[in-house]
């Protein structure tokens, strides 16, 4: 409807009478909800549109604090007469689960690599270790970024970490330093992994289906993009 149709329709309203006024109503109704639904489309449509790759500087400040939140909690841990227990997993599962596999991979990695320059370590760097971190990484947003957080979706990214990253690839490059015998390291490492895949698994459970920290990740991760 034009604004004449609508004036026109007006000065007839004293003649109407019943049904012709009713229709008339409706119509001056219809008229304004879709005036209000195509300023409303114009107003989105015009709007500029973030780029998938773009981060805001509060989520770069994220992405630090949980780096730095790596590096500290894989310096304090639990010591058992088999393994070692440390949670410096759960900045990484929480990066993939804001901000996705590259994100999470990448700082992962820069982890790694800024936890030797800061604090050393033992026999020197060596960068399978750094492969395998930015792997695990990956893994965690593949797994849980824009998904719906199911127990098996836990079940499947601890497993893969556990299998392909720990026991394969860690083992490997463990082999290639010590020169140890593989029938030494892997029942050992075995045990180990074991142990934490249960831990990771609780653990990332936890995180990531607590009704609390559920609003705090929708406001900040890029899933809602």
């Amino acid at each position: 409807f034009s604004e004449d149709s609508l004036t026109n329709v007006g000065l007839l309203r004293s003649n109407c009478s019943g049904r012709k006024l009713y229709r008339y109503h409706y119509a001056v109704r219809e008229f304004k909800l879709k005036e209000i639904f195509e300023m409303n489309n114009n107003f989105y449509s015009n709007r500029p549109k973030r780029s998938k790759w773009e981060i805001r500087t509060i989520e770069i400040v994220i992405i630090g604090i949980l780096i730095a939140m790596n590096i500290a909690l894989s310096r304090v841990g639990i010591s058992t007469p088999i393994v070692r227990i440390t949670f410096a997993f759960l900045p990484i599962a929480l990066l993939g689960i804001l901000f996705g596999p590259l994100i999470a991979g990448t700082a992962a990695a820069f982890s790694d690599l800024l936890a030797f320059v800061l604090l050393g370590g033992v026999g020197g760097f060596f960068p399978g270790f750094t492969v395998s971190a930015f792997i695990g990484g990956v893994a965690y947003g593949f797994f849980l970024h824009r998904k719906n957080i199911h127990w098996w979706r836990i079940a499947a990214v601890v497993a893969f970490n556990t299998i392909f990253v720990n026991l394969t690839l860690n083992t490997i490059w463990i082999l290639i330093l010590t020169g140890n015998p593989l029938g030494v390291i892997l029942p050992i490492r075995l045990a180990q992994n074991a142990l934490t895949a249960v831990i990771h698994f609780v653990t990332i459970w936890f995180l990531a289906t607590n009704p609390q920290l559920k609003n705090v990740y929708q406001k900040f991760s890029t899933a809602k993009k």
